[in-house]
């Protein structure tokens, strides 16, 4: 399986540590070992960000804290369905 990473043996690794980790602190880079790769190198901050998974774009606001773009969309909505409701004989 060819890796979209670039790749370096262990021996490039052994041989040439400094051109390695200055590859692995642009992007995350491939090492093989008996011509497959075995491991990858990268930033330590790459890793971190990695590992936290996906930041999660959804968040809640006390009514008085939604910003002005927000409440401009929701607002309409909510009026339509009060007065939906009130109009349909609800609660």
């Amino acid at each position: 399986m060819k890796s979209p990473l670039r790749t370096f043996s262990t021996v490039e690794l052994l041989r040439d540590l400094k051109s390695v980790t200055h590859a692995a602190a642009r992007e995350p880079v491939a090492i093989s070992q008996h011509r497959k790769v075995r491991f990858v190198l990268m930033a330590v901050e790459d890793f971190e960000q990695l590992s936290a998974g996906p930041r999660d774009p959804r968040r809640a606001f006390r009514t008085e804290d939604t910003p002005d773009d927000l409440a401009a969309i929701f607002l309409p909505a909510l009026g339509a369905m009060i007065d939906g409701d009130k109009s349909s004989g609800g609660a």
